[in-house]
């Protein structure tokens, strides 16, 4: 097994050819060189100073270090989101940006982002695999990694559980998905499914495959729509579908742009999707424990860099007043955090740091939250993905960076790469996430969501709550009415004013829950479909650190 430093080391010396084009910082050049070549360069070099710099050997960055004559102020960078670079045909220069936006920019980009033009999704052929001729797991990752030889040595290329275990694992997700619409929904509201990230449309395929052979009443109900921001997997999922379903709606369009209301009771899908969402950085200044906001510079030769500055960004200001009122700790010692004296000594001691490691925050993930409450008010929400991760770069919650080189995964130990060249994904602090979406999901809609729905009420009891009003009153009132305990004390959420339950009462829905992978599908797949000859099950053994939130 390599160290991390020697997988570093690996992905530098591979990565440094110039057709994966890593950031300047990070390349590396040949001790050995022929006569020719070397005859070549002194003539290139009599003929003037090149157009790119040449390569310099000392990149600390250390101020100790820096020539202030040749350091570039990034103060006089222009400062851009990944919105603005949406049109860029090249990674951009001389800007600096939130960290957010260069990851984001990094993988969404339409022209050089990763997803865009570099990322393929692990496909099996047709016919799923037979897991019953199949001896153990060796033999299974076996079956695995010949299937993955098939592959360019070059191509990005990863895996799902969708893909893998296809299509029981999809079957797992539908058997979810229906039971709850049976319970609460059918016959009176149509069954309708949103999924963000299908990747190839694999998991779509297997539910609505799954419903028309199950419960064929249920699919002639079934509204399914698939919001997708790669355009090469739109054609995908679309070619996919088409056949088979040709009810299926893809829209080409980020979920952070969605602006259509569904006022009807659905069910959202996010799977293996909010590890890529984008993350910032902030880092707490030891002193007075104040947050900094972290920016990615770029400068006039494409070097990167990272600056903090005191915080004034809304979204990341949401975020930590968000978790302030859930009472969520500060990845900071609670010595540190209780005692001034200690930091103050700490301080003094030579070349201590002043601020705090760095820290991701998922403030994308924050969106994605409120795009649900607001345009998705009765929306029952599935979202699977990773809970921790192993090679992550330095830092809290911080992500793993990665590349596929001849067949090989390596791992690096910085964001500051070639924007589009890396998978970037995060771990998922799923109780966190739980407490979050809760919270969110409480408080009222934004304003636009309002302009859209001006009869819902906002306010806890309506100014006529008699029973000889002659308007109907909010349900909100008689929601615990018959109740000694509060809806929070009864796992409920507070009702929607005007929507009842199944049974016709004001009941709120049933607050989200985490389970592990295992024991989402012991309670919804048919595991037998998926046991191997020895008794393993590789569905239930495998991705032991994915959970599901539902």
């Amino acid at each position: 097994m390599l160290s991390a430093r020697s997988r570093i080391s690996r992905c530098i010396s591979l990565l440094s050819r110039p057709h994966f084009g890593l950031s300047n910082s990070l390349r590396i050049a040949s001790f050995s060189i022929s006569a020719p070549a070397l005859a070549a360069r002194r003539k290139e070099r009599q003929k003037g100073p090149p157009e790119e710099h040449e390569d310099k050997w000392n990149y600390n960055r250390s101020p100790l270090f820096n020539s202030a004559l040749t350091a570039e102020d990034p103060s006089t960078f222009k400062l851009v989101t990944a919105n603005d670079l949406g049109r860029s045909a090249h990674p951009p220069r001389s800007v600096k940006m939130l960290v957010r936006d260069f990851i984001e920019d990094s993988l969404y980009n339409p022209n050089y982002g990763y997803f865009s033009k570099q990322a393929t999704i692990f496909d099996w052929d047709e016919r799923p695999v037979d897991f019953s001729v199949v001896r153990d797991s060796v033999e299974f990752d076996a079956v695995v990694t010949k299937r993955y030889a098939a592959y360019e040595a070059e191509r990005q290329l990863w895996h799902t559980p969708t893909e893998l275990f296809k299509p029981w694992y999809g079957e797992a997700i539908a058997q979810c998905l229906v039971s709850e619409y049976l319970l609460k929904y059918f016959p009176y509201e149509d069954f309708i499914i949103y999924e963000i990230g299908a990747g190839n449309g694999t998991l779509a395929m297997n539910i609505l495959d799954f419903l028309h052979r199950h419960y064929p009443s249920v699919y002639d109900r079934t509204r399914y729509t698939i919001i997708e921001i790669s355009e090469n997997l739109v054609q995908k999922q679309r070619q996919k579908l088409r056949r088979s379903h040709p009810g299926v709606q893809v829209v080409h369009q980020s979920i952070f742009h969605w602006g259509t209301r569904e006022p009807a009771p659905c069910f959202f899908l996010a799977m293996e999707v909010v590890d890529n969402f984008a993350h910032d950085v902030i880092r707490y200044d030891l002193d007075t424990l104040q947050p900094y906001q972290g920016y990615v510079t770029i400068d006039s030769k494409g070097e990167f860099d990272t600056m903090y500055t005191q915080l004034n960004d809304p979204l990341i200001s949401s975020f930590i007043e968000l978790r302030q009122k859930l009472g969520h700790p500060l990845p900071i010692s609670p010595l540190f955090r209780n005692l001034p004296i200690l930091r103050r000594l700490y301080r003094n001691l030579p070349f201590a740091a002043n601020l705090s490691r760095e820290e991701y925050i998922p403030t994308r993930l924050l969106n994605l939250l409120r795009t649900l409450r607001d345009h998705f008010p009765r929306h029952r929400l599935l979202l699977s993905d990773f809970s921790s991760l192993s090679d992550t770069i330095p830092g809290v919650n911080a992500p793993v960076v990665q590349t596929r080189v001849q067949n090989t995964m390596v791992a690096c130990e910085t964001i500051l790469v070639h924007q589009g060249a890396f998978d970037i994904f995060f771990p998922t602090n799923f109780e966190r996430l739980r407490d979050m979406y809760e919270y969110v999901l409480s408080q009222p809609s934004t304003e636009s969501a309002r302009i859209h729905q001006p009869y819902v009420s906002l306010d806890p009891i309506p100014d006529r709550s008699t029973p000889l009003a002659s308007s109907v009153q909010s349900v909100t009132l008689g929601a615990d009415f018959f109740s000694s305990h509060q809806s929070p004390s009864l796992n409920r959420r507070n009702p929607l004013d005007g929507v009842s339950s199944a049974s016709g009462l004001p009941v709120g829905e049933r607050m989200s829950s985490v389970f592990k992978h295992a024991e989402f599908l012991e309670t919804y797949a048919d595991l037998s479909r998926t046991v191997l000859r020895n008794g393993e099950n590789p569905m239930l053994d495998f991705y032991k650190n994915v959970k599901f939130l539902f």
